[in-house]
């Protein structure tokens, strides 16, 4: 069985239309299980890591990595301060943010680098996957909000964009 976001997108905005309180789903690549009730969280433990592109973005719910690596809930994302033109860049998973390929690489972007939609602007490792995390918008980079080697929630503003 294989799921693209849209096909996620859509089971999640039907399970909010009924009564079903708990949802497991099992693939050849993934494992989802869906939990609703007084602390609603989303459990996401794939056996091989999706291409980022096809993460989920799963709003207000809450995504906590598999054991043994349990992450705390996160934030709830506030408008970006300043220009309200600028567009954040928001990690799609738990994971760790590397701004460079390799330890004494270059980094991928800078403030005030120009970015163009598909280009990789940061690497997020996720249960021992590097997954690049591409551009979708084109831009100036105008803050880089989180640091090399940080660790960072599902939905947590990594940059902010100038479109």
């Amino acid at each position: 069985m294989q799921l693209d976001l849209n096909q996620i997108k859509e089971l999640l905005a039907s399970l909010n239309d009924t009564d079903i309180s708990e949802l497991q789903l099992k693939g050849e690549n993934f494992e989802l299980s869906v939990r609703r009730g007084s602390d609603q969280e989303i459990v996401v433990a794939p056996a091989a890591m999706a291409p980022v592109a096809q993460m989920p973005t799963m709003q207000p719910q809450q995504v906590y990595a598999p054991p043994p690596a349990a992450a705390a809930p996160a934030a709830p994302a506030a408008a970006p301060p300043g220009n309200p033109n600028w567009v954040e860049i928001k990690s799609p998973m738990v994971g760790t943010f590397y701004e460079a390929p390799a330890p004494g690489e270059s980094a991928f972007v800078k403030v005030g680098d120009r970015i163009k939609t598909g280009q990789t602007v940061c690497i997020l490792e996720a249960m021992k996957l590097m997954n690049e995390l591409e551009a979708e918008v084109t831009g100036e980079i105008v803050e880089i909000l989180v640091e090399n080697g940080q660790p960072v929630e599902f939905d947590q503003p990594l940059m902010r964009v100038l479109p």
